[in-house]
């Protein structure tokens, strides 16, 4: 193994994150709160916490925005050693609000320094030191050479025997759904550990026929997690079926993350040695603690606090 590979290892677009305090639309906010959020720096910390030994890479701004994420995701305990800040291209941003009850999110991510990673930028050793590659459809999504990176990195990691995980995590703003299927069932193909949403595998294999959807995704080679078929999460593996109720949340203030929250709990579960339902149990209790809290990764729990539901030891409050 590679020495200085962390066991996880992923890599995407962070940006910093803009947000009225309270449910407020930006319009009405006289401030905003400062954060940063990313799929796969969100599963980095989630990982992190859980006790899991991981490394996050990828292209931001040399500026103020990008600075605070890496010393954030350091001071996590996340290995940035393969990060990198440049000074021609800006960090990306998010302004999220409420407006009408629902939320909207604004992204200015355009020409960021993350949509100009390119292949000859990764650290082949590195990846090939990991026991686990993480990718998410987002990173295809934000331009030619992103996407080209992400099918680079996934291949490195298939040649040197290195497991891969992959989230969909299906953005149709930033690609049509045409783009989307050409370039993510290919890498579905090639995953390890599939981790979809149902309303995602809908749109991707077109058809709201369960049945038709479990067949494509018993001819893959991962085992395949649904995540949200009603309320459950649904395990296919080597044709066997098993379903599990989520974990009920005590009072649920914001559900962003969840998912990022539950794909950090399942590859902490897998790194662990559990099976893929254990792992999912695993997940759901990290993802039902998520969003009891308001924020993008800042509820992502430790390990003891998950620990004690896993085993459903009772609270004692001192």
């Amino acid at each position: 193994m590679h020495e200085s590979s962390p066991h996880i290892i992923t890599f995407g677009e962070s940006m910093a994150l803009f947000m009225p305090q309270e449910h407020k639309s930006i319009e009405r906010a006289a401030t905003l709160e400062q954060s940063f959020g990313g799929a796969e720096s969100n599963v980095a910390i989630g990982l992190a916490r859980l006790g899991s030994s991981v490394g996050w890479f990828g292209a931001l701004g040399d500026d103020p925005f990008g600075k605070i994420i890496l010393k954030t995701l350091r001071g996590e305990g996340v290995d940035i050693s393969r990060a990198q800040l440049h000074a021609d291209a800006p960090t990306g941003m998010m302004f999220r609000e409420h407006v009408a009850g629902k939320l909207a999110v604004h992204y200015f991510r355009k020409h960021s320094a993350a949509s100009r990673m390119k292949p000859e930028q990764l650290d082949e050793e590195y990846i090939r030191g990991a026991k686990l590659l993480h990718v998410t459809g987002i990173t295809a999504a934000l331009s030619e050479d992103c996407r080209k990176t992400l099918r680079r990195a996934v291949d490195i990691a298939k040649e040197a025997g290195v497991l891969v995980s992959f989230d969909p995590n299906l953005r149709l703003k930033l690609w049509s759904i045409e783009q989307a299927r050409e370039t993510l069932l290919p890498i579905a193909a090639d995953a390890d550990y599939f981790l979809p949403g149902w309303d995602e595998l809908k749109l991707l294999y077109d058809t709201d026929d369960y049945e038709h959807i479990k067949e494509q995704l018993n001819q893959l080679k991962a085992v395949s997690i649904i995540k949200g078929k009603g309320d459950t999460t649904v395990i296919l593996n080597n044709g066997q079926e098993e379903s599990l109720p989520f974990y009920p949340a005590e009072q649920v203030v914001d559900t962003v993350g969840a998912g990022d929250g539950f794909c950090a709990g399942f590859l902490a579960g897998i790194m662990k040695g559990m099976t893929p339902v254990e792992a999912v149990r695993l997940a759901s209790i990290n993802g039902s603690l998520v969003v009891q809290m308001r924020g993008d990764w800042e509820a992502l729990p430790e390990w003891n606090i998950v620990e004690q539901r896993l085993s459903a030891k009772a609270w004692v409050e001192r």
